[in-house]
């Protein structure tokens, strides 16, 4: 019997950033993967590790979409100019579409970086390498290749907690997470979303109605909120949400159902937890669930419904996604008659 695979765990920004101090930076970097956020702050540690931040001779950056190996292998060949090493930074070089010549181009490069330069491949996260090719895979093994992954639920409230409080303002650990719920996880994301709030703040501390009035919330936090609304009976409200949701240019009504049909999927998976006996925990990471006060936002919106009820609903979702895709007819009237089942049972 196969090993489930674990969970990939996060990366750890701290750690990196003290073994890069303790032991000095390798020859060859790759850097990748979604938080952004930490990637950058990273790449700065590392950058200014082999190089002075007023440094402009023994720095070179190239724009991977118009990258010439020949000018690599020049970059990465140059003596540090007053300096005891160099730094290369290659920005999104598209390694998914390097083929068997080019890499073996590139290959002979990286694998004779000199002893006094770094060279860090620098991914972005709409430019994610693809770990099942030759290229990729010759990049990991020839150098260090960091995964930039965001973070757990308590590092980030943490982080949140701490940029509030450089801006005067506490906050509490569950509005904390209310504000990561509303907003997303992802740390360039939340900077605006915090300073904002933080300016709006009368008092001491930030509270749930100071990051409800100024939050740019995240399609799938009124996804939520609409489902409690359909829950809880208030179906007026539910409609006039969903007539918002509909008023925005970001929000299409095919991804609309498709968010829809996500939260009842987990509200079904959440009922068939409960009703199975597995623990919280067991039933969060199920759902996709974070924080604690979510899961108790599933538990209850899936409360009124039975497991039957849940099952239909999810399939009248796929039912519609069919129609809005395959007919001619508007989404959008699609989405409320959509609406309309959900409210009556199905």
């Amino acid at each position: 019997m196969a090993k489930a695979k674990g969970k990939k765990q996060a990366f750890q920004y701290n750690a990196e950033v003290k073994q890069l101090k303790e032991t000095g930076p390798e020859r060859l970097y790759l850097l990748y993967g979604p938080e952004e956020y930490l990637r950058e702050r990273y790449l700065e540690a590392l950058r200014d590790t082999c190089v002075p931040a007023e440094d402009t001779f023994s720095y070179h950056r190239l724009e991977g979409a118009s990258l010439d190996l020949g000018e690599l292998a020049e970059a990465v060949n140059a003596l540090p100019f007053f300096t005891e090493r160099s730094f290369v930074e290659v920005r999104d070089y598209n390694l998914n579409k390097c083929r068997d010549a080019e890499w073996e181009r590139l290959k002979g490069i990286c694998a004779d970086v000199p002893e006094w330069c770094t060279l860090a491949f620098v991914q972005s996260a709409e430019n994610t390498p693809d770990g099942r090719l030759t290229a990729v895979k010759g990049l990991k093994k020839l150098g260090k290749s960091l995964e930039f992954t965001e973070q757990d639920a308590a590092a980030l409230a943490g982080w949140v907690a701490n940029r509030f409080r450089a801006l005067g303002k506490g906050i509490s650990r569950g509005d904390a997470e209310y504000l990561l719920f509303l907003a997303g996880t992802r740390m360039n994301g939340l900077i605006p979303e915090i300073e904002k709030a933080a300016a709006f703040a009368a008092g001491d501390s930030v509270t749930r109605g100071d990051l409800d009035a100024t939050v740019n919330r995240l399609p799938e936090a009124d996804v939520w909120a609409l489902t409690d609304l359909l829950g809880a009976r208030r179906f007026d409200e539910a409609a006039g949400l969903l007539s918002d949701l509909l008023g925005s240019r970001d929000n299409h009504p095919i991804l609309l159902n498709a968010l829809i049909s996500q939260q009842l999927r987990r509200m079904y998976a959440c009922k068939a937890g409960q009703a199975a006996g597995r623990s919280r925990r067991e039933i969060m990471e199920l759902c996709g669930v974070r924080f604690d006060f979510i899961y108790e936002k599933l538990a209850g919106a899936a409360k009124p419904y039975s497991l039957g009820q849940l099952g239909a609903l999810v399939d009248l979702c796929v039912e519609y996604d069919y129609r809005m895709k395959s007919t001619g007819m508007d989404p959008a009237v699609l989405l409320r008659e959509l609406f309309a089942r959900i409210a009556a049972g199905g």
